[in-house]
């Protein structure tokens, strides 16, 4: 069963959307990502499109 988020549809702060910035950089998986910033993959992976970031898919 996927994890439950309790943060649902809440804003991005800054602080989150640059350990977004620094995590994807890094070429972590979105799956990771997601996890550290305790926000779904759906949402990470909107958020990054929306900065035009790159994120790194599990091999």
């Amino acid at each position: 069963m996927a994890e439950k988020f309790e943060r649902h549809r809440q804003p991005w702060r800054p602080d989150e959307i640059q350990k977004l910035h620094t995590l994807a950089g890094k070429g972590m998986a979105l799956k990771a990502i997601a996890k550290a910033l305790t926000r779904s993959e759906e949402s990470v992976k909107d958020r990054a499109r929306a900065d035009g970031l790159k994120i790194a898919r599990l091999r």
